[in-house]
This record gives C-alpha cells, sequence and structure tokens, in this order.
C-alpha cells in the first residue's frame, strides 16, 4: 500500500530562505527555527484561534500577519497568512533587537 499524504492538513510555506539566512547567521536559532517549520508544515491553520491555541505568545497584525516568538524571546519570525490557500508568506525572521528596527505591518 501506497501512503498518500493529506494534503489538505498541510501548510506550505514560501520565502523560507529568510528563516535559513538567520540560523546560518545565528546557529544557535537554527534547532527551534527548524522546530516551527516542521510544526507549521504539518499543521493546517484555518483561523488566528488554531495558532493561538498552539502559540499563545503569537501576535497578531492587520494584513493576516502574525509575529512569533522563537527560542523565547531572542528572534523574532514575522509572517504573513493566506488561510484560504494554506501558505505561510515568511516576511522576516532575524533578532529582537533587528525585530524593533522594522515595522512588521509593512515588511
Amino acid at each position: 500500500m501506497t501512503y498518500i499524504p493529506k494534503w489538505d492538513n498541510i501548510m506550505k510555506i514560501a520565502n523560507i530562505e529568510k528563516i535559513i539566512h538567520c540560523y546560518e547567521k545565528h546557529s544557535i536559532s537554527k534547532p527551534a527555527f527548524l522546530a516551527w517549520v516542521a510544526e507549521a508544515k504539518n499543521t493546517k491553520w484555518k483561523t488566528t484561534s488554531d495558532i493561538k491555541n498552539r502559540y499563545s505568545s503569537a501576535d497578531f497584525l492587520p494584513g493576516n500577519r502574525v509575529v512569533f516568538n522563537i527560542k523565547g524571546k531572542k528572534y523574532r519570525l514575522v509572517v504573513k497568512i493566506n488561510y484560504r490557500t494554506s501558505t505561510i508568506d515568511v516576511r522576516f525572521a532575524d533578532t529582537h533587537a533587528e525585530y524593533n528596527k522594522i515595522n512588521a505591518e509593512t515588511v
């Protein structure tokens, strides 16, 4: 019997290179970012409540943007989510200090 994944239960991640760039620059963050990616790819977020139930510290911004704390509050990840197409678009991944220099609503 051939295993057929349930594609309707999987989120797609666009611009993952931004996460890779961050953990290559800050190697200590790699396990935390990889854990987030693995979990995000294997779930299906249909609403902000789905995210909030798992990530209580996530912040929600206009335009379906979500800010995740990675590795405590040392790193920040800003994504834009299209719930209809199950797509996560990575907009920013870096240290908390670098996050403070951007506008997460427009990045």
